[in-house]
């Protein structure tokens, strides 16, 4: 696959794969697979769901209309159950958030060579990985736009007075604590974007390297016998990592819209 001299070794296989397709160096690289990849899903998801839209009707509906009318009431039903506030994007935003990290996450039950194989010797691209959601910069950067949107909130809802005060005043509401309740409020805000983002990606990167050590390691003969458990196991990993992203972002802006004294 590689084109190294160890790409028929294992090792060399393996940090093939674990190679991304990049611009530019250091901090500055672009991963331009994982780019694309994400907004090509980006664009199925938009282009299904506008379809279903336009062609609903209140007589008996297609089979792909009642997933979809299912997959909403149920994203529905948990925004209601876990918002406590008053916002129309919320619902919007915690479907958009389920559905296209799922279908991210779908990627990894390809073939570990399906794509990459015919793309280095037919397109010449020497690297390709086809999962988004196993890439550290694209999991963060979903995590700094949920972070983003709980700071606008926060303000929004309680003003730069109140915002300010939840930070200094909480969990000890004494001046004298205002330096270690900003000290411990701070480091509990940033915590959520970097666990929300880690967490998304260090289940699908352990899930791909599983995948990519039984091809390694295992003939192509016998390879089903591991990539095939695996991946009826990995469906559990995928849906569960999207319905958990999902929730915390809820859960995360419902606090953002709770009054500084709730």
């Amino acid at each position: 696959m590689a084109a190294s001299g160890d790409a028929l070794t294992p090792s060399g296989y393996i940090t093939h794969h674990l190679t991304h397709l990049s611009s530019g160096e250091g901090f500055w690289a672009v991963h331009i697979d994982s780019l694309f990849f994400s907004v090509l899903i980006g664009i199925v998801f938009l282009g299904l769901f506008r379809s279903v839209a336009k062609k609903a009707s209140t007589g008996v509906p297609g089979k792909f209309q009642c997933f979809v009318e299912i997959l909403v009431e149920f994203v529905d039903d948990n925004v209601r159950e876990t918002f406590h506030g008053r916002n129309p994007l919320i619902a919007p935003l915690a479907l958009t958030i389920f559905v296209w990290i799922f279908l991210m996450n779908t990627m990894d039950l390809i073939p570990i060579d399906f794509l990459p194989y015919p793309a280095e010797h037919w397109l010449g691209i020497p690297y390709l990985k086809v999962v988004p959601t196993a890439d550290v910069n694209i999991t963060l950067a979903m995590a700094l736009g949920v972070f983003f949107l709980m700071i606008f909130y926060s303000i929004k809802i309680k003003g730069v007075g109140g915002f300010a005060k939840e930070l200094a005043l909480h969990p000890f509401n004494h001046p004298i604590m205002i330096p270690f309740n900003l000290l411990l409020e701070i480091v509990s805000l940033l915590a959520k974007p970097i666990s929300l983002g880690m967490r998304l990606f260090g289940n699908m990167f352990a899930g791909e390297v599983v995948f990519i050590l039984i091809a390694a390691l295992l003939p192509w003969w016998a390879q089903w016998l591991g990539s095939v458990p695996w991946a009826i196991f990995h469906i559990l990993v995928i849906t569960i990592q999207a319905f958990v992203f999902m929730m915390l972002t809820i859960v995360y802006l419902s606090q953002a819209h709770e009054d500084s004294d709730h």
